[in-house]
């Protein structure tokens, strides 16, 4: 797979290179401060949220929260990823697939990795920041619209649009559903948000160089 991805085309096309790299940048800001502020013990806000109870969700909102929920556990997580790799295959974009089987992989080690070190947690013991559900369904929604943009070159402007609506709209969703479901904080979504938007670029740029070093 990686011999043929060298003559694929780009991960992430070189007019989008600057643009997403900036919010690349700003993403890993955002993620370390709010990481720094809950290592050094900081307390909530009235706006993070509170744990709470299910009992005043009613269907269809608890129904729709619960399957986004089911998307970032492992199974649905699975099944999303597995796709997404087979529909890059299918186009015959292998460095795409490679990114979306080693983009959120690597978006949930972060995370994980991050949980331990930063120890914020909710319900009494669960690590909770920052979110994996919210950066895990944030990369693969970062990566589907790469792969649209790799099949269907809108345009610099247009392309970065596309790529950021579909990871706000994506990690929105996820946030909307983990706070709803009292499983996070708020600055918990944010967080896990922001890693995906940090490291996605990140391993497209460095699958990009890896395959065409200069």
């Amino acid at each position: 797979m990686i011999s043929s991805a060298t003559a694929a085309p780009p991960a992430l096309p070189q007019p989008l290179r600057r643009p997403i790299g900036v919010v690349a940048a700003l993403a890993a800001l955002v993620l370390g401060a709010l990481g720094a502020v809950y290592t050094a013990g900081a307390t909530l806000g009235g706006w993070d949220g509170r744990a709470q109870s299910l009992d005043g969700l009613r269907p269809p909102l608890r129904d729709a929260a619960l399957v986004l929920d089911f998307c970032g556990e492992p199974v649905g997580a699975a099944v999303l990823l597995t796709s997404l790799v087979t529909a890059c295959l299918v186009l015959r974009r292998p460095r795409m697939a490679v990114l979306a089987m080693v983009g959120p992989i690597s978006t949930i080690a972060v995370t994980s990795g991050l949980k331990r070190v930063v120890g914020r947690t909710i319900h009494g013991g669960y690590l909770s920041f920052p979110s994996g559900h919210t950066a895990l369904l944030t990369a693969l929604a970062f990566v589907l619209a790469l792969l649209v943009v790799n099949l269907r070159w809108p345009g610099t402007l247009p392309g970065v649009l596309l790529v950021l609506a579909a990871a706000v709209t994506a990690g929105a969703a996820m946030a909307w559903s983990q706070v709803i479901l009292s499983a996070h904080y708020l600055t918990d979504t944010l967080g896990g948000f922001c890693a995906a938007l940090a490291v996605v670029p990140a391993t497209a740029w460095l699958l990009d160089r890896t395959a065409h070093p200069r």
